[in-house]
């Protein structure tokens, strides 16, 4: 997640030279709720040791209001089909999604 902010700032940083002025924060689309939680979450766990530096980044940014963190069921990240096995039916809606079609479908 944190570079995913990372690039979300180089992004904006990019978009502002060009001239465009950004008034809401850039979502950054996350499918684990945990890594939200955390993200939100001012009190530190012990689970979350090796992320502390992480998480003040990301925390930093969303107080902010340079991100946001909007939560997105796993069915609906089109990343999915290129990292998971994924049931037919929403392997057949991310290709619809991405404008994929069997060009060997008779017409």
């Amino acid at each position: 997640m944190a570079h995913g902010v990372c690039e979300l700032l180089w992004i904006r940083r990019l978009l502002t030279k060009l001239g465009f002025k950004l008034e809401k924060p850039i979502e950054l689309h996350c499918d684990n709720k945990s890594a939200i939680d955390i993200a939100h979450n001012l009190v530190q766990h012990d689970r979350t040791k090796h992320v502390k530096v992480d998480r003040h980044f990301i925390k930093e940014k969303l107080e902010k209001k340079i991100i946001c963190l909007p939560f997105v069921k796993s069915e609906d990240q089109l990343a999915d089909i290129l990292t998971k096995a994924i049931c037919g039916r929403v392997l057949h809606d991310s290709l619809t999604k991405l404008s994929i079609s069997d060009i060997y479908a008779p017409t």
